[in-house]
């Protein structure tokens, strides 16, 4: 009975394994409208180095990487869910005003580097090297530095 059970989640491994990792680059004219929208609308002046579609067992999910390093993940229904500039800051149009609001009056010196949304929080990296995880209702449940 141990070596069948053993069989099986070794075969479950292999295929999931041989799965995960489904990785294509594509163009980015072959985005939808509402993809290229957000890249104008936010990174107007980044050159788009590449577009790769990641096909995660049955999730699909897109990844524009810029030339300066910067990129946007987005989920099989266009939405950003990940904004990451490395070496520059984020346009602070991306993040609720709530969380906006609480940076500004507890680290008035700071910008924003990263945010990326949960599908029950928001999480943002700040330029002095702070994690603030926010849940849905914009209250801040965890700091990390």
């Amino acid at each position: 009975m141990k070596k069948i059970l053993f069989a099986v989640t070794a075969m479950f491994m292999f295929a999931g394994a041989a799965f995960a990792d489904d990785d294509r680059i594509i163009q980015f004219d072959q985005l939808p409208a509402k993809a290229k929208e957000f890249v104008k609308q936010y990174f107007p002046d980044e050159k788009v180095s590449y577009v790769k579609e990641e096909a995660d067992f049955m999730e699909l999910s897109y990844e524009v990487v810029f030339a300066k390093g910067s990129k946007v993940e987005f989920n099989g229904q266009w939405i950003w869910k990940e904004v990451d500039c490395r070496y520059s800051t984020l346009n602070e149009a991306l993040v609720p005003a709530q969380i906006r609001e609480y940076v500004k009056k507890n680290f008035p010196d700071v910008q924003f580097v990263k945010i990326e949304k949960g599908y029950r929080d928001y999480e943002v990296k700040l330029t002095n090297r702070l994690e603030l995880t926010f849940d849905a209702n914009f209250n801040l449940i965890d700091i990390d530095d």
